[in-house]
This record gives structure tokens, sequence and C-alpha cells, in this order.
């Protein structure tokens, strides 16, 4: 059973509560593989509403958002989706936002750590502009699932503004602007036809009649995905290009914006310094890396894992971040559960990702 300060009206019997960065929602409800074929196939939800809501209303609300972020939002209609990040003067990724327009206001969609702090921000860098700053997440709660076939779980969507709030998460295709740094075919993506949907809170009773999965079988179907969180594949070092958020987070010919000179400058002329990978596990061990376990190349460490779960086809997974220069052919091991786990390298961002801009042509000696 669940135990802690539960905030979800999702939990029922048999639940398991997650961990952080996911306390306050279910793990599991007893079968967490079965769950994930379920959810896969979109006919189940994942409850989220541990996960901040943030409104913003006013006239200048999506030129302020955009001349802060890493995304092109000024022209965001009515029922679009995006994703953007905020970032330090650097380059560092401090705040990634998930943003839905309704016409009146924009939601910002944001990971439960993150939600005091990105208010904070917001309303330091108002000055005299038209907008406002709400914490919406005491009316609306989160939910996500998959879109198959064109078809929707039946859901009681939020529209307060008459259109329904859906965040379409972008991971299944190169964002407008964007760049992908991975040379995987493109249908290792398209299958991600991730969605969240905001409900009124006090609806979540009325949901308990659906099939549920808990946050673990999101999080598996993420990885397998090479699909980044902030809550886990994001530190104090982190910058988009290593982890391949160029592709849907970044528009790479927008105006100007805090870090954007460190976006420029590496995507163009030099290389990230560290870069994503998922990890294939030795799965007869039976164990799972932790968050920052070492990954290590003979015996030095080469990196750290982000996230790792039990996959229901690929079996044990993890993302993990390493320096650059490892031999993306060497077999690794990982620390997990006091043994050496043998990992191998799928890669998502390759070692020569960055320096897209051509050399310059230089005149041959002699020449006139």
């Amino acid at each position: 059973m669940h135990t802690g300060a539960a905030t979800s009206a999702l939990f029922r019997a048999g639940a398991v509560e997650a961990l952080e960065p996911d306390v306050g929602v279910a793990a599991h409800y007893g079968n967490p593989l079965a769950e994930q074929r379920e959810l896969s196939s979109g006919r189940s939800i994942v409850d989220l509403s541990n996960r901040g809501v943030v409104e913003i209303r006013g006239a200048d609300r999506l030129s302020w958002l955009e001349s802060m972020t890493s995304q092109q939002l000024a022209r965001l209609e009515p029922g679009a989706s995006t994703e953007a990040l905020l970032l330090g003067p650097t380059g560092r990724i401090e705040h990634v936002l998930k943003i839905v327009e309704d016409g009146i206001s924009t939601w910002l969609l944001v990971e439960a750590s993150e939600l005091s702090p990105v208010i904070e921000w917001l309303n330091s860098m108002r000055f005299m502009l038209r907008v406002e700053v709400f914490d919406r997440t005491a009316v609306f709660a989160t939910v996500g699932w998959f879109e198959r076939d064109g078809s929707a779980m039946n859901l009681p969507v939020a529209a307060p503004n008459g259109v329904e709030l859906n965040w379409r998460d972008p991971w299944n295709q190169v964002a407008t602007g964007g760049h992908q740094y991975s040379k995987a075919a493109s249908d290792h993506y398209e299958d991600w036809t991730w969605r969240e949907s905001l409900v009124a809170r006090d609806q979540l009773g009325d949901l308990t009649n659906l099939p549920l999965a808990g946050v673990l079988a999101a999080e598996a179907l993420r990885i397998a995905a090479w699909r980044p969180r902030f809550a886990t594949e994001v530190d104090e070092k982190s910058i988009p290009h290593e982890l391949d958020w160029l592709r849907t987070a970044v528009h790479l010919s927008k105006g100007c914006y805090r870090g954007q000179e460190t976006v420029a400058k590496v995507h163009n002329l030099g290389h990230p310094p560290r870069r994503l990978v998922m990890l294939q596990l030795d799965g007869s061990e039976s164990a799972l890396p932790i968050p920052g376990a070492e990954v290590l190349l003979e015996d030095r460490v080469a990196g750290h894992v982000t996230s790792s779960a039990v996959h229901f086809e690929l079996g044990p997974i993890a993302l993990a971040v390493l320096k650059r220069n490892t031999d993306p052919e060497a077999v690794l091991t990982v620390q997990a559960e006091g043994r050496k786990v043998s990992a191998a390298q799928e890669i998502i961002v390759p070692m020569d990702a960055g320096a897209t801009a051509p050399a310059p042509k230089l005149p041959r000696l002699g020449a006139r």
C-alpha cells in the first residue's frame, strides 16, 4: 500500500507510492510490466497529479515568454502546444516548460520540484509588461496517456477558456527550427505519442473507473524512447545539445535569449562535452542501477546513470550521460546493488555532434 503524504485521488488498493521525484503518485498498482503494455497500447492513464500547473495571463504573455526562452512562441495558436527551455547565461538548462496555449492564457506544466522556482523566476522578470502569473496546481491535475490510432482516452479535459488543455509531446518528430543529432531512423521516435492533459482536481476521483498505470510504466517507456526529463537527466552542467534537446525545445533561428550564444557556438563550431546514451543492461544480474550510479570504462568513470527501468520487451535499460570521447563500441559496466553489471551502448548523441557550420573555404596557395 502507499505511504507518506499521498496527494492523489487515484490511489487505490494495491498501489505503491513512488519515490523521488514522483512522490505523491503511484509507482505501480501491483504489476508494472502489465501496466506498461496497457499504457503503451493506449488503454490506460498515468496519474501525474503531483506535477505543477502555472497559468500566465495578459496581452504580452507569448512575446514575453519568447524573449526569455529557447523556443519561438509569439505566434502560438490556441490549442497548440510545445516545449521550451529557460537557460542560464552560459547555456546551462535551468528549467523546462511544457506549454499549452488556449488563446486567453498560456499554461505551463512543470515538475513538482520546479513549481516554486519557475513562478519565482517568472515574477522576477515581469517588469512593466502586461502579464500575470498564477499557481493553478490546486485547481488542475495532470494525467498522462498515449494517443493510439487517433483515439483519445475518455478524459474530462479542462477547458477553462473554451479550448481543451492537452499537451502533445513533440518528441516524435523534429520541431520547426530544431535539429536532431541522433542518427537513428525516424521510426524510433514515431511511436512516442505521449500526451498530458489537465483535469479539474476535484474530478480526479471520477477517473478511478479507468485503467491505471503507475509512473514506473511511463518511465520505462520514456527511457526506451530516449526522451530526456528535467527531473532525471538534467544536472547543473547540462546543456541542450548533450541530451539531443535541440530536436524539440530549441528554435535555432529565433531572436536573442539568455544562453543563446552557447547554444549557437556549440552547435555551429564545437561539440557538447557529454552525450546521452541508452544502456542495454545485462539482465542476468537482476539488478538495476540507481540514478547517479557510476558508469565505468574499465576502471575509469565514464559517466553516470540518470534513469533506469525494466522494460516489458527490452528488459533492464537505462539512460546515462557519458563523457563525449567514451568509445561508442566499448562494453561498459555499471554499479548496481553492490555489483558490476555489463552495459552496451545505444548511441543517442554521437561523438561528432555539433560543429555543423561549414568550414570556410580558404584560397588555394598562389591563386589570384
